[in-house]
């Protein structure tokens, strides 16, 4: 009962200080807000992540010229040791590799795309071998893909991304028109399912046409990437390895050299976001710890400013037979309560802001229930650890002393 009875009074107290509350959770609030908002960002975006990166299929792996480059000393390390890939790369890696249930290629460049006045720029061309139809996560909605006898034949047709249909043709079928790529002409023989967007960027603005065609067109100098789909009852790794070992084979490469080329797969996308992830917890702990302490040590401020103004109400209940820790309950729950309605406060801005944000950027926002759990704990450690000093000091006040208080 004793508890209770501090907290009314901690809550009487403080809604008689409305604006000095407000001003003084202030840091806590910031706190809350910039902790709960990176973790909330985070949690987005790794569930926004994690369902592109499912596309590229858990038994599916990229085999190019570079892989995943993490900074530029990469990039340039794997421009003077890589080398270029190309079909016949393709067809050991498919012969030597047991475990492979299909092996596919693609090349990629860019595009201006017309149909009689409308016409569109910066779209991603695609030459692409037919057996991509079965490990590209690009599935048909209309029409179909590239096929053997369009490669074969270095034919003139071509697979388009939806938005390139709903933009060049409107309501009209795309199917078996004629469009320009570059200004030759293509027969569309397919419209891809609509993907959407990734961070607001645009996924179905591409045209995919026949890797022969692509070569016989541009050239076949171009480094290629090999798209390796393992079959079901065997290890992605496993067939990994064996992709590895027919290239470092034919690449002459000795034990202890690094690979001269790069394999992408859907956990390394993973790994290398949890280590983005990482980068941003650290900083978000950072700033928060800041406003944290700050917020803090103005509770500490105000509190000992209120035992200071409340002495003599202090001597009046000792005198009335309050005991020391009747006393401190009472300041601790003010200190406490002040906290936590930061907490909540903080709460509730970063929970505003993960519905407000997604709807004006492109940025996903979800909030975790660990981020609420955090945020209430933290709160109410900072009104603890922060609140003990100024209770204590008023728990030991003297009682004569105090009543003698102006």
């Amino acid at each position: 009962m004793r508890f209770f009875e501090a907290l009314r009074m901690a809550a009487s107290s403080l809604r008689a200080h409305k604006l000095r509350t407000f001003l003084t959770l202030i840091g806590i609030i910031i706190g809350i807000v910039a902790v709960v908002g990176v973790m909330s960002l985070i949690e987005g975006a790794t569930i926004y992540v994690t369902t592109k990166v499912e596309d590229l299929g858990s038994n599916t792996f990229v085999i190019d010229k570079f892989g995943l480059i993490t900074s530029y000393q990469e990039y340039i390390d794997a421009v003077k040791r890589n080398k270029d890939l190309d079909l016949s790369d393709l067809t050991a890696i498919k012969d030597g590799s047991p475990g492979a249930e299909a092996v596919g290629s693609m090349v990629y460049g860019g595009a201006e795309v017309k149909y009689g006045n409308f016409f569109l720029k910066n779209i991603g061309l695609m030459g692409a071998t037919a057996n991509m139809a079965y490990i590209d996560s690009k599935q048909v909605e209309n029409g179909r893909y590239v096929n053997e006898v369009d490669v074969e034949h270095r034919r003139n047709v071509c697979f388009i991304g939806s938005d390139i249909a709903k933009k060049l043709y409107a309501n009209l079928d795309p199917i078996g028109k004629e469009i320009k790529i570059n200004n030759l002409p293509f027969q569309v023989i397919g419209v891809a399912k609509e993907i959407g967007s990734t961070f607001g960027q645009p996924q179905d603005l591409y045209v995919i046409i026949p890797i022969s065609t692509y070569q016989k067109i541009y050239g076949s100098r171009e480094s290629i990437s090999i798209h390796v789909r393992a079959q079901s009852d065997v290890a992605l790794e496993q067939v990994e390895d064996q992709a590895r070992l027919v290239l470092r084979s034919r690449h002459h490469l000795k034990y202890n050299d690094k690979d001269d080329f790069g394999m992408r797969s859907a956990d390394s996308f993973r790994n290398f976001f949890t280590q983005i992830t990482e980068v941003l917890s650290i900083v978000a702990v950072g700033i928060a710890a800041i406003s944290l302490v700050v917020g803090g040590i103005v509770i500490m401020n105000i509190m000992l400013v209120s035992v200071t103004e409340r002495t003599r109400e202090i001597g009046v209940r000792k005198s009335l037979g309050a005991k020391r820790r009747d006393i401190l309950w009472q300041f601790l729950a003010e200190s406490i309560m002040m906290s936590v309605a930061g907490g909540f406060l903080g709460l509730a801005i970063a929970y505003s802001l993960t519905k407000i944000i997604p709807l004006l950027t492109p940025l996903p926002m979800s909030m975790p229930v660990s981020a609420v759990i955090m945020a209430l704990s933290t709160s109410t450690s900072v009104g603890i650890i922060f609140g003990i000093y100024p209770a204590w000091k008023a728990a030991k006040l003297d009682p004569i002393v105090a009543l003698r208080q102006e």
